[in-house]
């Protein structure tokens, strides 16, 4: 059976919630996230998305489970670091739409999973009445001990999209990374697109 996409907003979007914070854990603990994640944290942080109108994660299932998903809500019901750079610059917050994470079982990549992640909230953000999409790419350094050697960025594949970086714009947002006790604040490219 092909992995289906599926639109979650409402009740069914609640019913993922779980499913999508073990794999937040899982595909984040990879590079170049890094991310040392618990289900505490992460139940507390996606439990904004339920109460959030206009949010949605887009969910890839084979049969009933949840293989990847992609996130999104209105930018300006994100937290300051994602929105202060918008502000900044005078952008009105309510024509922007946030694309969040983009998590995928590495089993399923190079399926075409990933456009149909950005292709589906694109249209919702689109369907809602934005008329840009944003989101933040993490930035390590290139002699970073942890980076796989056949690492490939996904800078190609975002500008093949229309996404540019805006430029200076730069957030920063703390996580554990593995390995690690404390959190500490990660720098984060911002992208952006006319849709």
């Amino acid at each position: 059976m092909p992995v289906q996409i599926k639109l979650l907003t409402n009740q069914a979007l609640q019913d993922a919630l779980e499913d999508l914070a073990r794999l937040r854990i899982e595909v984040f603990r990879a590079w170049p996230y890094l991310y040392d994640g618990s289900m505490d944290y992460e139940t507390r942080y996606l439990a904004r998305y339920a109460a959030t109108s206009g949010a949605v994660i887009v969910g890839a299932y084979d049969g009933d489970r949840l293989v990847g998903a992609a996130t999104g809500e209105p930018l300006a019901k994100e937290v300051i670091q994602f929105r202060e750079p918008f502000e900044e610059r005078g952008f009105d917050l309510k024509q922007i739409f946030y694309l969040a994470e983009s998590v995928l079982d590495p089993a399923y990549r190079g399926q075409g999973l990933g456009h149909q992640f950005y292709d589906a909230r694109e249209a919702h953000a689109r369907a809602l009445g934005f008329t840009r999409a944003t989101f933040c790419a993490v930035q390590r350094p290139d002699d970073h001990p942890a980076r796989p050697a056949a690492y490939v960025p996904l800078t190609d594949f975002w500008r093949k999209r229309g996404y540019t970086p805006l430029e200076g714009a730069v957030v920063y947002f703390p996580w554990k990374d593995v390995g690690e006790t404390e959190e500490t604040e990660k720098p984060m490219q911002v992208w952006i697109k006319d849709l």
